[in-house]
């Protein structure tokens, strides 16, 4: 007979906040996977899928909604409703929660400034940065890498192609990191919503003014093409253009981050793989890609149900959340050979870490591209790269990634 998401689904139970889950998800979520692949988890109050299939369906079909925010903002106290609403503002722009035909519209507004052509013409800036970075890493002592590389990086390509002055770095990393205590789902965080309403506060208003300065002159930038971007009559809202530039620097910096971290994490754990790769730069885009895969940057994907359906005999009701786990399905058997094992000449490799159908990241790109320059340099400079520690992982549902990742060149 079929549940409903109030009862406990299994024998098993699922809750990301526990600390043997945040340093090691993969032990439950692939118990849950084999056993109870639609499980309802108390602790997180939503549907946790874990397989190859139902994840990806679950991305894509339309008896699922993006469309996640409103309603938890909704069902907030009248307090924190009051301390999110101008995040709020902002936040229901985004493409990656607006569902059809709100989403198709302002992604094609948004396709006409963000091209394949606008990414590649990023790579110069993206080995300078590279080389910078790589430059002043600090020789036989202790250092942070995520601090002193992986979010730099990501932070300085992404601020070149809006036109941000890369002095405003560590604000912008600031805000993110406020903005993320909500959209990661974090748990535990205190003062959260506080904190992450100042964030987007902050960069907010950063925003609006840079997009003043570039409608009294433009220049060769994604905020400037952004506010160009025209379909017929149709242009991107003044709001929707801050909501816009917000999106793209939160989650073209923090996912790459989360990838060029974790990478690197998989390169000093498989030695082997480094020097393959340190031989042959050739293997850099399949590299990337399997770093996107084994234990990649983004945990999960969040929906909620649009419409009643049942999924492994359990029933799904209008309005409960469903967590579509990335990473879990990214290492199902019944896709993936080995699925555990770090293989960077796999292939093919059909991961879904950038999602899959209508919301397929419109970064995917640039994020690869970062990857593909990056991971070759650092194992070619720095074949005595060691970790000096254990790594700090975020603990989140949504973002997958260390935090800190203590590190040593010998």
């Amino acid at each position: 007979m079929a549940t409903s998401g109030a009862q406990r689904s299994g024998g098993l139970d699922y809750d990301p906040s526990a600390s043997e889950t945040v340093s090691d998800p993969y032990p439950v979520l692939l118990a849950l996977q084999r056993d109870d692949p639609a499980h309802w988890s108390p602790a997180v109050k939503a549907w946790i899928l874990t397989r190859y299939d139902d994840v990806k369906r679950c991305l894509s079909a339309p008896s699922m909604s993006v469309d996640r925010i409103r309603p938890f903002y909704e069902s907030l106290a009248a307090d924190d409703r009051a301390t999110l609403a101008d995040f709020m503002r902002y936040l229901t722009l985004w493409l990656v929660f607006r569902d059809p035909p709100e989403h198709t519209r302002l992604r094609q507004l948004m396709a006409k400034a963000f091209t394949m052509r606008a990414v590649e013409n990023l790579r110069p800036s993206v080995q300078e940065a590279v080389d910078t970075l790589a430059d002043g890493l600090p020789r036989g002592e202790t250092f942070d890498f995520v601090n002193d590389f992986a979010m730099q990086l990501p932070a300085f390509v992404i601020m070149d192609l809006l036109g941000v002055p890369r002095a405003q770095m560590f604000h912008l990393k600031s805000c993110s990191d406020r903005m993320q205590l909500f959209i990661g789902s974090a748990r535990n965080a205190p003062d959260k919503y506080e904190r992450a309403a100042e964030g987007a506060r902050e960069m907010a208003a950063l925003f609006r003014d840079l997009i003043a300065q570039r409608r009294a002159a433009p220049r060769d930038d994604l905020i400037s093409a952004f506010i160009a971007a025209r379909d017929d009559d149709d242009a991107l809202s003044e709001d929707e253009l801050i909501a816009a530039c917000m999106l793209v620097m939160f989650g073209g910096h923090e996912t790459t981050t989360n990838l060029l971290a974790g990478g690197m994490a998989k390169f000093i754990a498989n030695p082997d793989a480094a020097q393959a790769l340190a031989a042959d730069p050739g293997l850099a885009r399949s590299a990337v890609e399997e770093c996107l895969r084994l234990d990649g940057p983004s945990g999960s994907m969040a929906r909620v149900v649009a419409e009643k359906h049942q999924i492994h005999g359990k029933t799904l009701a209008p309005g409960e959340r469903v967590f579509a786990m990335l990473n879990a399905a990214n290492m199902d058997p019944a896709v993936f050979d080995d699925p555990q094992r770090f293989d960077i000449t796999r292939s093919p490799n059909k991961h879904l870490t950038f999602g899959y159908g209508p919301h397929f990241c419109m970064g995917a790109a640039l994020a690869r591209l970062e990857g593909e320059v990056a991971f070759p340099e650092l194992v070619r400079r720095f074949p005595g790269l060691r970790l000096a520690g254990d790594i700090d992982w975020h603990a989140t549902i949504i973002m997958r990634g260390p935090r800190v990742m203590p590190v040593r060149i010998d």
